[in-house]
């Protein structure tokens, strides 16, 4: 069987078919009640950013739930905290300000799916808001809502995520085991367990 690649939407549109009334029909550009209370909830999200050549990203953002600060019904706000510092995503937003957000609730299979324009905040007086343990975001990335929807969920349901009995966390060596193995680091694995320990979960905001 050889190779038989998709080039043009026409050939993607035969292959997928059209897609339901219900929905073409979901997309909204405000926030809904529920969308504030799910985003009251969601402790998670992922943030999708392209830069102008095109390469991409995806970074994961994680609070207390409701970490995502709704500043209006077209504008939502989520807060940065102490990181690696590679800030490949917002160096991407300042390149180019799309982005595609996806917020998960645990134990639920669908999510809420948000697309928009976004910016880099370096302070604002509703950064207090947004403050966890004392300790005020570095940044925050200002989205303005162009789309949002909930997302369907069988993605969820065909992967079983949610399962307890199908997790399998020790598939796979530990964290410091993993750098050790396919990083170029010159810190021991003694070192990098310490660093890993409780004194990583001790600086989480710091």
């Amino acid at each position: 069987m050889t190779t038989q690649e998709i080039t043009d939407p026409a050939q993607l549109r035969d292959l997928l078919g059209a897609p339901t009334s219900r929905a073409v029909a979901k997309e909204r550009r405000t926030l809904h009640q529920r969308d504030r209370e799910w985003l009251a909830a969601s402790p998670f999200c992922l943030i999708a950013t392209a830069g102008a050549d095109g390469t991409c990203d995806v970074s994961p953002k994680g609070d207390p739930p409701g970490f995502a600060l709704v500043r209006n019904d077209t504008t939502i706000a989520i807060p940065e905290r102490p990181g690696n510092r590679r800030a490949d995503g917002y160096r991407n937003i300042l390149a180019n300000p799309h982005v595609g957000l996806i917020f998960l609730i645990p134990g639920r299979t669908d999510t809420l799916r948000i697309n928009g324009r976004a910016r880099l905040i370096a302070d604002a007086p509703w950064f207090a808001d947004m403050e966890v343990k004392g300790h005020r975001p570095v940044l925050a990335v200002e989205v303005a809502i162009e789309q949002i929807f909930y997302h369907c969920a069988k993605a969820f349901l065909r992967s079983e995520l949610w399962r307890p009995e199908t997790w399998q966390p020790d598939v796979l060596p530990n964290r410091p085991r993993l750098i050790k193995e396919v990083e170029s680091v010159p810190d021991s694995l003694a070192d990098l367990e310490r660093h890993y320990g409780p004194a990583y979960l001790e600086n989480l905001y710091r």
